[in-house]
């Protein structure tokens, strides 16, 4: 879940990235979203910072946390919990 503020948006050159893992591991194991943290109160510890912030979650839980827009990174992230 890519989270992030109104005043900012969604950080769209990450949205490539997504598409191009989930093109490559298949589009059933992968599924990517954004949140608004100012319409969400579950998500009120994210508001105020300007970095984006990604969440990752497993059958309902949250396993992994990647502040920024850290590709390699988040690559890393998204193959260890697939």
């Amino acid at each position: 879940v890519d989270v992030f503020q109104a005043w900012c948006g969604p950080c769209k050159p990450v949205v490539n990235l997504f598409q191009k893992i989930r093109n490559e591991v298949g589009s059933s194991l992968l599924h990517f979203a954004v949140a608004e943290v100012d319409s969400i109160d579950a998500l009120e510890k994210y508001r105020g910072h300007c970095e984006p912030v990604f969440l990752f979650y497993s059958g309902g839980e949250l396993v992994a946390v990647v502040r920024g827009a850290d590709a390699p990174l988040l690559q890393k992230t998204i193959l260890e919990q697939l």
